[in-house]
């Protein structure tokens, strides 16, 4: 693998574009506009000069070296001699749906989508093409650059190949994965979304302050961080995406969201994006 399209230039591609032009492969970053791309270079940029000074012991290429791997464009044409493509534009059905309409005719035949999303359906998504067998499911961990393993997800018709293409494509990150069948949400998101919705009924419910809900994960049960601080990690705004799906595909109550998370992204709180979620950044 030499070439690589990456779409979606949010969070996820961003941490994604990064990995792979610092292991020394072309990537062609598309989104919708010139402003998230240009957002994205400055991230890119920025976390590079971070990775140089927290790890000063290695040698690491300059800022400069890494972004020409980079192809910063709003032309899904650019795609048409790619290796490999992982998708991660918003977690919306329609939208992603529409996106793997424009680009299957695109892609080379023999290209491998790898499907960003944290809960919906990969058997469903890969339908929207004409390579269902060449479809797997990756759900990167966010930051990307600083998780090992990934859940991937093997589709109705997704081939051993396939499977096998994908392993290749995260040896070359330096990632390995852990595979898992696909229905919506799949392992991870299935629990944690549960653990982080209840932790925002538990404010709605005036039982505790958000750091004292957070210090009890991260003081008693050794969690990195807590559930609220993951939330704003991730985005408010996903969670409530994610929520939705969940509960439309298992019409189970349980995955009902909390009106308290719906309220604070209706107000534009969507966590450390916006500068304000459950703290303050």
């Amino acid at each position: 693998m030499k070439k690589i399209g990456v779409v979606g230039a949010g969070t996820m591609g961003i941490g994604i574009s990064q990995c792979l032009a610092q292991v020394g492969l072309e990537v062609i970053l598309v989104d919708i506009s010139d402003e998230i791309l240009n957002r994205s270079k400055r991230e890119i940029i920025k976390n590079i000069r971070y990775s140089a000074l927290f790890n000063k012991g290695e040698q690491i290429e300059s800022v400069d070296t890494v972004i020409e791997r980079i192809t910063f464009t709003t032309d899904y044409h650019l795609l048409s001699d790619i290796d490999f493509l992982v998708e991660n534009v918003t977690e919306k059905y329609e939208i992603k749906k529409s996106v793997y309409e424009l680009i299957d005719p695109i892609c080379p035949k023999n290209c491998v989508f790898a499907i960003n999303t944290s809960c919906i359906s990969i058997t469903k998504l890969a339908s929207s093409t004409k390579r269902q067998d060449r479809v797997i499911g990756m759900h990167f961990m966010n930051p990307v650059q600083m998780k090992p393993v990934i859940e991937a997800i093997r589709g109705f018709h997704t081939s051993d190949e396939t499977i096998n293409v994908a392993k290749k494509f995260l040896a070359t990150m330096g990632k390995q994965m852990i595979l898992v069948n696909d229905l919506p949400g799949f392992v991870s998101n299935r629990l944690s979304h549960l653990l982080m919705n209840e932790a925002a009924f538990v404010i709605q419910d005036q039982v505790a302050q958000p750091q004292d809900v957070d210090n009890i994960f991260k003081e008693c049960f050794n969690h990195a961080m807590g559930p609220l601080e993951t939330a704003d990690l991730i985005g408010l705004d996903t969670i409530v995406d994610s929520l939705d799906v969940l509960y439309e595909s298992y019409q189970d109550s349980k995955y009902r969201v909390c009106p308290l998370l719906r309220k604070m992204v209706d107000a534009g709180h969507c966590g450390r994006k916006s500068g304000r979620g459950f703290y303050d950044y």
